[in-house]
């Protein structure tokens, strides 16, 4: 009974403080032009949150509803967020069953202000690829092949013992065995030019160790650039065209930064700018195993793949409860003995787009938070909600 006297007493207070806006036609916060023009750190702060249980419908693709009788935990952890008990967070978006039932705001947070994606660009990279396999540029039996037979500009001679070892499926698991010193890195830096185009791979190839079984094990680093090499090899015009006409614009997403990296290409692994709202979308890409409004836009056999335990994260920083699939993670979140899959794309900061298929919910959070602790928030206050 005291529980539930302190869970309606924290509600209470939710509703009736002054600084949070609740009403579904509340006005939604929106950068200026001028705004958007900033750099993220130049946002200005919100004076008052933005907590919506009943988001409104902005013609954008995403259907929306309202947040039922499970919104008490939800407006508690946004209390919560609003007030940094968890850390520096700027948005937390929450869809049920195909529809966006709550959407907050904070900080530097904005409803049109694409966040950026730190390393969660990583998992929209894979699906890229996957776009490419379900269009026949790249089959599923091509994962395994070397990577140095789609690049038709390498010079095969110059390169070192075992490239003919790295395939997509090594790279996309963080496993492409390349080691490079930070010493020639740094040569390689003062000399951009020779990194244009598969000049990178090329480089990269001609000074690394030899490519081995042992090398060939788990570190996080720069092998999503090597993806995009290959994507953007193999279909017609460049990959920038085709990450914008084969995929954004299905998903209805216009409002976003997409930087080039010292190839010229697009970025793989970071550097890379979403609304909260589209983010949404490639949750729900990854939900409908690869289907966007009826059409196939991933394989489903790729998303199943990508989103499967295949290897073990070993960064210090990564959690041992975590597996990974093709730039996504995976863990188990255990609730009343019961354990239930998220699949999520994460980015350093507190990026994600997290699925978890058995409960119908997708949940996209953004923030610029160090120690980016929100998932134990999610396990312990937003996957409950939703737990009958």
């Amino acid at each position: 009974m005291k529980n539930k006297t302190t869970l309606l007493l924290s509600l209470f207070l939710i509703l009736t403080n002054s600084n949070f806006a609740q009403q579904s036609g509340a006005y939604t916060p929106e950068a200026t032009a001028a705004e958007a023009a900033l750099s993220f750190r130049d946002i200005p702060v919100l004076k008052e949150a933005f907590i919506n249980t009943a988001p409104a419908d902005r013609k954008d693709g995403v259907l929306v509803g309202e947040l039922g009788s499970n919104k008490a935990m939800i407006l508690k952890l946004a209390q919560e967020i609003a007030e940094k008990k968890h850390g520096n967070y700027d948005a937390l978006l929450i869809a049920h069953k195909g529809k966006l039932l709550f959407e907050s705001y904070y900080l530097r947070g904005r409803v049109n202000l694409p966040h950026e994606q730190s390393s969660a660009a990583k998992g929209y990279t894979s699906m890229i690829l996957g776009r490419a396999i379900q269009l026949g540029y790249l089959t599923m039996a091509d994962l395994h092949k070397p990577i140095i037979n789609f690049l038709k500009d390498l010079d095969r001679s110059k390169l070192v013992d075992g490239a003919e070892k790295i395939t997509l499926h090594k790279i996309l698991t963080m496993r492409s065995g390349i080691r490079i010193s930070e010493d020639k890195r740094k040569e390689f830096n003062e000399n951009p030019n020779q990194l244009k185009g598969q000049g990178l791979v090329q480089t990269w190839l001609e000074h690394s160790a030899p490519i081995t079984r042992e090398s060939q094990s788990y570190l996080y680093g720069p092998d999503p650039v090597l993806v995009m090499q290959v994507i953007d090899a193999v279909v017609p015009g460049t990959a920038k065209d085709f990450i914008k006409t084969e995929l954004l614009d299905k998903l209805g997403i216009t409002n976003y930064i997409w930087q080039n990296a010292v190839s010229g290409l697009p970025e793989a692994g970071w550097r890379v700018s979403m609304t909260s709202r589209d983010m949404l979308k490639w949750g729900m890409l990854v939900f409908n195993k690869g289907k966007w409004n009826g059409e196939q836009l991933i394989p489903e056999a790729f998303v199943a793949k990508a989103t499967s335990k295949i290897t073990k994260p070993t960064a210090n920083w990564q959690p041992k409860t975590y597996s990974y699939g093709y730039f996504w993670y995976q863990t188990d979140i255990t609730i009343d003995d019961k354990n239930y899959n998220a699949n999520f794309a994460w980015g350093g900061g507190g990026q994600y787009v997290i699925v978890v298929e058995e409960l119908d919910l997708i949940i996209t959070i953004t923030g610029h938070d160090g120690k980016d602790t929100i998932m134990t928030q999610v396990s312990k206050n937003i996957l409950p909600a939703f737990v009958k």
